[in-house]
């Protein structure tokens, strides 16, 4: 019910409050348009409107997020804060519903309409239901404010003094811990006893959650009564023994049990002291304190990891080719260097070995090769990945002074191998970080050092320890690594695979593993050998074999789901049927490019995943000289463009081109993809047939690749990554491949099967590349600077006089 009045009042949005009529409550306001709001109320003496937000963590209310019932209130006091806020002091009146807002830009404005409570059902009207709801709320309160500590006293007194029920269901309402929600469903509710009834069901639900609250209070201040009272008689208990044993330390306890232990492990005699002094101090702790748990904790490592345990290492040569041979296919090179370590180990006591790095692109089996590695040699293999380990105490450990701390990745590497000589790999050594924590490339010169790593100091643990017994191997996908770091390592380089080589994993380790993993059983599963082929060539382009890996796996995958299904009992792959289990093909075989183009030359990239084809275009417009590169660059490679740019322009007469030529014309050099980031110098003899090409019209040979640099005088200099760049050439199906004559005495490190399936020509000079390159012979022009020069001055006299000018 309400009845309606048309006088308009400001409104002030109130935030995480509601206001119930009776009561007199402090309010803090700093909006611009609520102090506006405010002023407009002391100065013309009026009353103001409260009403709160639906969402109160907004800023700036509109009037579709401001709840339509408020409260109307008359504001007490108002005071200026020198920070620009006003604190006020407001009293409800009565409950009102805003019927519209007016057109107010300073602040809202509102009329709205008085609503009228009314007691109960008017058709079951008893006066004792409000009376015994009253009674009832008032007690509930009572017992409510013995709980809820935050209720103040002057509430108490006030809801005792409440004349009458809606006073006292007001005030209540005002002083509960409840939601905003849940108070504003009370100010809307007009109904008395409706609204008594709804309070007294908070309440309960309020001491419920109270009386949860204090239960945990007092079992938690319980449960630390109870550690101090263990605490007390604990120390009780060690006076009294102490008493009755007088340094008899005989007997089972802990501290015997470490002494015993001291005495039993081979300790060096630093560590033996350093683990007497410990237990020492330890004696004279309580067992309760932190700083014994530190000082239990160190004995503990100490007395785990191995002191002078060795295991019996392997010398059996030709049982560890056989391993060698059995796990890995191909690699000869690191094989070979792995038995000569063996070998010399056999022949000497002792030997300080140098520590094997083994750089290749992903997937070519460095980590699984430091596995065959250890069983060879008959070492335990520990395996640490300090991919992304920026911090030295990484590999040093913490200093005991901090909580929580532990020995490094070396000290818990020799725990875990209860040997002293065990193999430790330390993977993916390029991909360590630094940062304001230390360096850890610089913490592990001192381990892999073999003069240095014999009294290798871990910051926990504070005495020498012995590392020279142990074998260290790293792998690396690049050879981006510190310097110091790479100076102390013997760099094997593992190159890609050829086709043959990754076939013949395919069908000696890939397959079977798969077979097994799928739970295909012998007669189910068959690949050919030129669906196998096809797989290499067509749907993986990589160094390694994991994408191959990937792929036959999905093969398996295929055939399970065919044959669980009853669609076939045998699923045989042939190159035919590849597609309907691989889908499309993903990749191009053949040619780089399909026919003899101008200006279109395929270089040789080698890259951290192996090697690369690479397109090199080069085009001329019209214009002044200039020279453009895209492709996302880098600074050498920019270089390289201009080196040859000079020296094309410098042999311009020989390559059938007249020098004034270059003052029309731009040229614009473009090596695709243009996504992908490109540097080194290696491609400066494509750049130089691709400008030569374009200048003089003549198309370069589709199926020949090169690589090489190039200097001012047309000399070819020597690259690296030869064998992966003649890899990517083979299987980019080229034919020819110019390299320089200084890389000559790489290629008996190249595959005999790579050999076979290029033409591979040494080249020296820029001439030898232009000629083995281009489709058709370079005619030269004679060219006689001043005679043109001569020539041009004559030409430009005689057309000055057949155009006399005419005086006016």
């Amino acid at each position: 019910m309400s009845d309606a009045s048309s006088v308009s009042y400001p409104v002030l949005p109130l935030r995480d409050i509601v206001v119930f009529p009776h009561m007199i409550v402090p309010l803090f306001v700093g909006r611009e348009k609520s102090v506006r709001a405010l002023e407009a109320v002391m100065d013309d003496n009026k009353e103001i409107l409260l009403s709160s937000q639906i969402d109160p963590s907004e800023d700036e209310p509109t009037e579709e997020t401001i709840y339509q019932t408020g409260v109307l209130a008359s504001v007490l006091q108002l005071l200026k804060l020198p920070d620009g806020t006003v604190k006020v002091l407001v009293e409800g009146l009565r409950r009102v519903r805003i019927t519209e807002y007016l057109d107010n830009p300073d602040y809202f404005e509102a009329t709205s309409e008085f609503l009228v409570e009314v007691e109960s059902d008017p058709n079951t009207s008893d006066p004792s239901v409000i009376e015994g709801l009253s009674r009832s709320v008032s007690k509930e309160f009572e017992r409510y404010a013995k709980l809820n500590k935050s209720i103040p006293e002057e509430a108490l007194s006030a809801v005792a003094k409440s004349d009458g029920a809606e006073k006292l269901a007001d005030t209540v309402a005002g002083h509960l811990s409840i939601r905003v929600d849940q108070k504003q469903e009370l100010l809307e509710t007009l109904n008395l006893s409706e609204r008594l009834e709804k309070i007294y069901g908070l309440m309960q639900g309020e001491m419920s959650v109270l009386k949860v609250e204090r239960k945990i209070k007092s079992r938690v201040k319980n449960q630390m009564e109870r550690t101090q009272r263990e605490y007390y008689l604990n120390e009780q208990m060690k006076a009294i023994q102490q008493e009755l044993g007088d340094g008899d330390h005989g007997g089972g306890d802990e501290l015997s049990e470490l002494e015993q232990q001291i005495e039993n492990t081979k300790l060096s005699k630093e560590a033996k002291e350093k683990a007497e002094g410990e237990l020492k101090k330890l004696r004279q702790m309580s067992p309760m304190s932190a700083e014994a748990t530190v000082v239990r904790n160190y004995l503990d490592w100490m007395l785990s990891i191995p002191w002078g345990k060795k295991t019996r290492v392997k010398k059996d040569l030709n049982r560890a080719e056989e391993i060698l041979d059995e796990d890995h296919y191909g690699l000869e090179k690191v094989k070979e260097r792995i038995v000569e370590y063996l070998a010399v180990q056999k022949r000497s006591a002792k030997l300080k070995g140098p520590i094997l790095c083994l750089v290749g692109p992903p997937g070519v089996g460095k980590t699984s090769l430091g596995k065959s590695m250890a069983r060879a040699t008959g070492r335990e293999f520990i395996r640490i990945s300090l991919g992304g380990v920026r911090d030295e105490s990484e590999i040093r450990g913490h200093r005991r002074t901090y909580i929580g701390s532990m020995p490094g990745k070396i000290i818990q590497s020799m725990k875990k191998a209860k040997t002293t000589n065990p193999l430790i790999l330390l993977d993916e050594v390029d991909k360590m970080g630094n940062d304001m924590r230390g360096d850890p490339a610089s913490a592990l010169l001192e381990v892999l050092d073999p003069e240095q790593n014999g009294t290798f100091v871990d910051h926990y643990m504070e005495v020498e320890y012995d590392l020279s017994n142990v074998m260290f191997v790293t792998t690396s996908n690049s050879y981006n690594i510190p310097g110091p770091l790479l100076d102390r390592m013997e760099v094997i380089a593992l190159s890609g695979y050829t086709e043959d080589e990754k076939q013949e994993i395919a069908k000696r380790h890939l397959m079977d593993k798969q077979l097994k993993n799928h739970g295909l059983r012998k007669g189910e599963f068959s690949l050919n050998d030129s669906a196998l082929l096809d797989i290499v060539r067509l749907y993986t382009r990589e160094a390694g074999v994991r994408n191959l890996e990937r792929e036959l796996a999905k093969l398996c995958r295929k055939a399970v789901t065919q044959i669980v299904k009853g669609k076939q009992k045998a699923v045989d792959i042939t190159s035919d049927n590849l597609g309907d289990f691989l889908g499309v093909k993903r990749f191009k075989y053949g040619l780089a490019e399909e026919e003899n183009q101008i200006g279109v030359v395929t270089g040789l990239a080698y890259t951290s995943v192996g090697g690369e084809l690479l397109s090199i275009e080069a085009l001329k417009l019209p214009g002044k000289g200039r020279m453009k590169t895209t492709g996302k660059l880098g600074d050498v490679m920019k270089e390289s463009i201009d080196a040859a740019a000079s020296y094309v322009r410098s042999i311009s007469p020989e390559i059938g081109v007249k020098p004034p030529v270059f003052e029309k014309i731009d040229i614009h050099v473009h090596v695709p993809e243009g996504a992908t980031p490109k540097d080194g110098p290696s491609a400066g003899v494509g750049m130089v047939t691709a400008i030569v090409s374009v200048l003089t019209g003549i198309a370069v040979r589709k199926d020949i690749a090169m690589t090489g640099e190039v200097t001012l005088r047309g000399h070819v200099l020597p690259i690296g990554g030869l064998k992966e760049k003649l890899l990517a050439a083979l299987r980019g199906g080229v034919k020819t491949v110019l390299i320089p004559h200084d890389n000559e005495k790489d290629l008996p490190e190249i595959p005999d099967n790579v050999k076979a399936g290029l033409e591979i020509i040494p080249v020296s000079r820029v001439s030898e590349v232009l000629r083995h390159a281009l489709i058709s012979k370079l005619e030269p022009v004679i060219w006689d600077e001043e005679a043109e020069d001569a020539a041009a001055a004559t030409m430009a006299t005689d057309k000055s006089d057949n155009n006399p000018t005419v005086a006016h």
